[in-house]
């Protein structure tokens, strides 16, 4: 069975980097700009995995995460962080929201799809 990943990102450069590479893996990639693109996605799908970028527009990710978190459906759902801004302590407020791990960007397209995999198989960080 394809596995189904949602990636949240504002940056259109980013989001279509990480969604073909994505693709070229052999996932299912659904996309959001925003929480509140995200949210709509999320009423009718539950992914594998969602990447989430932290500073989003409107509601931020790790907002996002903490709301999502609480809801039933998604509590077995990893959600990993993503961020331009690896700044000392980002981890630690990604992992408090409720994130499953951090990947900071730009992502590094050759050690993307091991980071990915080792999340979804519940490993966290490779």
């Amino acid at each position: 069975m394809t596995q189904r990943i949602l990636v949240v990102d504002d940056n259109p450069t980013n989001l279509k980097l990480a969604m073909c590479v994505l693709e070229l893996e052999g996932y299912l990639v659904d996309h959001a700009v925003d929480a509140e693109q995200a949210l709509v996605l999320l009423h009718d799908i539950v992914p594998d995995l969602i990447l989430m970028d932290i500073s989003l527009p409107g509601m931020d990710g790790l907002t996002l995460a903490r709301r999502l978190k609480t809801q039933e459906r998604f509590k077995n759902v990893p959600i990993v962080a993503l961020t331009a801004f690896a700044m000392k302590g980002d981890e630690e407020r990604a992992r408090e929201a409720g994130c499953d791990g951090y990947i900071a960007k730009p992502i590094d397209t050759r050690a993307f799809p091991g980071q990915v995999a080792a999340y979804l198989r519940g490993a966290g960080r490779p």
